[in-house]
């Protein structure tokens, strides 16, 4: 068998190579990498003046957060996937973008007080301390009081090891191999909505467009 290639196929190999030229890488520079750039500083800037190498994941996610955040907003106004699955991942990302949210600010003691009441405070005294010449703050709190800022803290942990987990859910994504296989008998279209059904959006690495 004879194979022929068309005119406009060593047009486009052509075209290829010439991009590779170093006119063109830079006319690609400044026409496109460096509009980028200047926009990915402006858009991380925040996160990127606070950050700081020793807060931990106080650092890591406001940049993550963001990121899932302008991906989340592009991918619903410009992607290319259909939108039956973009939709489940972008209903993920701004998920994870939220939980990303709480860790930052540390908003489970505030959890635990909306479900069961806010805790008891009490000014501070102090009162000499079994050492000579030293003071200690003085614990005014009840029986009951001390009870319930227990049960407030104690539920504060639960929330964050619970949210905690479902962000590391929702970033490592479903594990395909475990899904209900389409019967034979259905057709492609039929087959891609079987497995669309059990897709939930999950997975980090299948956020793409």
């Amino acid at each position: 068998m004879e194979i022929k290639f068309k005119d406009t196929f060593f047009d486009s190999l052509k075209r290829m190579i010439d991009r590779e030229k170093w006119y063109w890488k830079t006319w690609d520079f400044f026409r496109y990498d460096l509009p980028r750039g200047l926009k990915n500083f402006w858009l991380f800037r925040k996160a990127v003046w606070n950050y700081r190498w020793w807060s931990g994941h106080h650092a890591v996610l406001p940049l993550m957060q963001k990121a899932l955040e302008d991906m989340a907003v592009n991918i619903e106004r410009h992607g290319h996937e259909v939108e039956s699955s973009s939709s489940k991942k972008v209903r993920a990302m701004k998920r994870a973008a939220v939980i990303m949210e709480y860790f930052i600010n540390d908003d489970f003691i505030e959890m635990a007080e909306a479900e069961l009441g806010e805790i008891v405070h009490h000014p501070w005294e102090w009162e000499p301390a079994e050492k000579e010449g030293y003071v200690q703050l003085k614990n005014n709190d009840t029986p009951e009081e001390k009870e319930h800022n227990s049960k407030v803290f104690a539920r504060a942990k639960e929330i964050e090891e619970q949210l905690w987990a479902e962000l590391l859910r929702i970033l490592e994504g479903q594990d395909y191999s475990k899904f209900e296989k389409a019967p034979d008998e259905l057709d492609n279209n039929k087959s891609w909505d079987h497995w669309h059904n059990q897709f939930d959006g999950s997975g980090l690495r299948g956020w793409w467009d």
